[in-house]
């Protein structure tokens, strides 16, 4: 007689092995002209600040960097991701100027960067003619 055929269940909580975060630098007296390579050293300034030299050494990648909005993607492996934000949190200055960190979005999936539902303009006009904005 056979036996009937075994069934087993696998559940992935994140099949991803990456979180990427959008981030955005926020100075105090306006923007300045920062390039990629300072930016991430700001990041590797804030590991230091917090975990010393070997979290300085801390894997994360820097995928894109908008100098003109001070904006970045950061790639780190989902081991890291609260060990990076808390030190993005406690970032306070940038060249004795007072500056804040802000995390816009974070998700294990790239394509999910791509967008921001709070930003969402609809093609559709209002009664009055005006663009509608959802906030």
């Amino acid at each position: 007689m056979e036996e009937p055929a075994a069934f087993e269940r696998l559940v992935y909580k994140n099949a991803s092995n990456f979180h990427y975060m959008k981030i955005c630098l926020v100075l105090e007296n306006g923007s300045r002209n920062i390039e990629a390579a300072q930016f991430k050293q700001l990041i590797v300034s804030g590991l230091r600040q917090l975990y010393g030299e070997v979290g300085a050494a801390f894997p994360f990648d820097l995928l894109k960097f908008d100098p003109g909005t001070l904006t970045g993607i950061l790639r780190v492996y989902n081991s890291g991701l609260v060990k990076l934000w808390s030190a993005l949190t406690l970032i306070g200055s940038y060249q004795n100027e007072l500056c804040a960190v802000r995390v816009t979005q974070v998700s294990p999936f790239l394509l999910a960067l791509s967008g921001n539902s709070r930003e969402l303009e609809l093609d559709q006009a209002s009664p009055t003619g005006e663009k509608l904005l959802l906030t």
